[in-house]
C-alpha cells in the first residue's frame, strides 16, 4: 500500500512544531484576515512570522501549506493586494483557497505556489476536479459529504491531481461549511466564514410561542437534549485503508483552534494507524480508535464516509468535547538530578499513575516527588502552577513529552 500525507493543524508556533514532531508529513496554518480559523491566542502566526513559521516546518522536514480560504469581498481583495508579496516572500509548499479572485490573484501574482482548492468549494464531482485542474490547480480537498466509494470514482476519472479528505475532528451542520447562523446571531459580528464562528450549532435552544413571551419550552429530540444542530466529531481512523486504496493522496485533520496536547495525541495515533495499515492494509485498527477517545470530542461519527449520514452522527446531548483522558502537564524541556520541570494543566498528586507520550514513547509512570523552585515537597500539583516533578520512569524525549491520565472515562461514546 502506497504512502499518504498525514496532515495536521498548526494554530500557532508551538502547534505546528508538536504537530510535526508527532508526526504530521505536513500542515496547513492560517493568519487573520484570511483563514476560517482566525487564532487569536498564544503564540500566533501573523503575517510578520509567517516566513519564520514555514521555516520551522521546512527544517523539521514537513510541508507548510497557508490558508487564504475565506469568501472575499472587495475589501478583502483590496487588503490582499497590499500584502499578496509577503506570502510570495514566505514561500509555502502551498496556498489553500476557495475564492475564485483569490485563485487568480495567487495564479497571476505567485505562479510558482502550488493552489490547493478548499473543502469550501463543495466538490463533490469528477467533472468538478477536472474543472480545477484544467484551472491550474494542484490539489482538491473534497467535501467532507462525499463517501469513499465516490472518492475511488472520482480518482479513477482525474489519476492527475492530488486529492485530500478529512479524516478527524469536528464537522459543521451546514455543508462543507458554508454557513451564516453564527453570521445572524451576531449581527454580523462573528462572521464564520471569515474565520470567526460563533458556532451556534452547539447551542442549547428553546421554543417560545408568539402569544405568550417570557415562557420558554425545551426542544426535544427522543429526550436526549435540546443539542439539535450539532454533529458529532468526524473518526475515519478505522477506514484509512479503503481511504488510502481509495486514491487520497492527503488525509487531514480539522483543529487549528484545539489544545496542543489534541494536535499531538491525534497526530501521533493516526501516525501509527498510518504507518500499520501501509505495512499490513488487513490491520485491526480498533485499537487506535480506542486512543482517540483520550483527546475532545462529541462522540465520534463516519459521517458521510460509508455513504449516509445517520440520525445518530448528530450530538443531541452535549455541545462541548469532553476527554476520555484529563490532560495532566506539559513537560518545559528542563531536567535536573532525575525531576522535570512541568507546567501543570489539571491537577496532579504524589502517587498518582500517569501515562507519559512523547513523538516516540508511550508508557505509564507514578509520580515519585513534586517540588517547587524552592525546593520545597509539594503533596500536590495544582493547575498552572510550574513544578519540578520526579516520575518512576523517565522520557527519553521529554522535551516534547506530555502526561495524561490513563484509560477512558466512560462518558466518551
Amino acid at each position: 500500500m502506497r504512502n499518504v500525507e498525514l496532515l495536521m493543524p498548526a494554530g500557532n508556533m508551538e502547534k505546528l512544531e508538536y504537530a510535526v514532531r508527532y508526526g504530521a508529513n505536513a500542515v496547513y496554518l492560517g493568519i487573520v484576515d484570511f483563514s476560517l480559523r482566525a487564532m487569536r491566542k498564544g503564540n500566533i502566526i501573523t503575517l510578520d512570522n509567517l516566513d519564520q513559521a514555514i521555516e520551522l516546518a521546512h527544517s523539521l522536514g514537513a510541508k507548510a501549506y497557508v490558508t487564504l480560504n475565506i469568501f472575499a469581498f472587495n475589501k478583502d481583495i483590496k487588503l490582499l493586494e497590499g500584502c499578496i508579496e509577503r506570502f510570495k516572500d514566505a514561500k509555502p509548499d502551498a496556498v489553500i483557497v476557495s475564492d475564485f479572485g483569490i485563485f487568480n490573484m495567487v495564479r497571476k501574482r505567485i505562479p510558482e505556489t502550488q493552489i490547493h482548492v478548499s473543502t469550501q468549494t463543495n466538490t463533490l464531482n469528477y467533472e468538478s476536479v477536472k474543472f480545477w485542474k484544467d484551472l491550474g490547480a494542484n490539489r482538491v480537498i473534497l467535501a467532507r459529504e462525499l463517501p469513499i466509494k465516490d472518492i475511488a470514482e472520482i480518482r479513477e476519472h482525474v489519476p492527475d491531481i492530488e486529492l485530500e479528505c478529512f479524516i478527524h475532528g469536528s464537522q459543521c451542520v451546514s455543508f462543507s461549511g458554508r454557513c451564516l447562523l453564527s453570521d445572524y446571531f451576531t449581527d454580523g459580528e462573528r462572521k464564520a466564514n471569515h474565520g470567526n464562528c460563533s458556532q451556534p450549532c452547539r447551542w442549547s435552544y428553546k421554543l417560545v410561542e408568539e402569544t405568550r413571551p417570557g415562557q420558554y419550552y425545551e426542544i426535544n429530540q427522543d429526550e436526549r437534549g435540546t443539542h439539535i444542530l450539532s454533529p458529532k466529531d468526524l473518526c475515519l481512523v478505522e477506514y484509512l485503508p479503503q481511504l488510502i486504496e481509495a486514491g487520497v493522496d492527503s488525509l487531514k485533520v480539522e483543529g487549528r483552534t484545539k489544545s496542543l496536547y489534541y494536535v499531538s495525541a491525534v497526530a501521533k495515533t493516526y501516525r501509527q494507524a498510518i504507518d500499520e495499515c501501509i505495512k499490513n492494509p488487513s490491520a485491526d485498527l480498533h485499537k487506535y480508535f480506542i486512543e482517540l477517545q483520550k483527546v475532545g470530542n462529541r462522540g465520534y461519527t463516519t459521517g458521510f464516509a460509508l455513504g449516509e449520514n445517520k440520525p445518530d452522527s448528530y450530538s443531541y446531548d452535549i455541545s462541548k468535547g469532553l476527554a476520555g483522558a484529563d490532560f495532566l502537564c506539559e513537560f518545559k524541556g528542563h531536567e535536573v538530578d532525575g525531576k522535570y520541570l512541568v507546567k501543570i494543566k489539571n491537577k496532579m498528586k504524589l502517587d498518582d499513575e500517569v501515562e507519559i507520550i512523547t513523538p516516540s514513547e508511550q508508557f505509564t509512570a507514578k509520580v515519585l516527588e513534586i517540588t517547587n523552585d524552592e525546593g520545597e515537597e509539594l503533596m500536590v500539583g495544582n493547575t498552572n502552577d510550574d513544578v519540578w516533578i520526579k516520575f518512576s520512569t523517565s522520557p527519553i524525549e521529554y522535551k516534547y513529552a506530555l502526561a495524561r491520565t490513563i484509560g477512558v472515562k466512560s462518558h466518551v461514546s
